[in-house]
């Protein structure tokens, strides 16, 4: 089992009720994850104690919102949607 991934998300105007309640119906569905929204700064807080999606997905869910997700900090690997390049010989 993998370790807590925890994220914060900046996403301005989540504090607006109907983004809330759409924030809410989004979030609650995926396993594993705990969040709390801190209204006063419009910041996310999440911990994932399963697998966490893949940061586009995330950004999809508030896109879906009419919200920007921005990431606060560096993402875990596990979230990171960087795909990795080899060289080519």
């Amino acid at each position: 089992m993998p370790g807590m991934i925890e994220l914060e998300v900046y996403a301005a105007g989540v504090r607006h009720p109907d983004k809330m309640m759409g924030l809410a119906l989004e979030l609650d569905v995926l396993p594993g994850l705990r969040y709390k929204v801190d209204t006063n700064h419009d910041i996310i807080y999440m911990e994932f104690s399963a697998a966490a999606p893949a940061q586009h997905d995330i950004e999809s869910i508030f896109r879906k919102l009419g919200l920007e997700a921005k990431f606060v900090g560096q993402l875990p690997p596990e979230v990171s949607s960087k795909k990795k390049t080899e060289r080519i010989a």
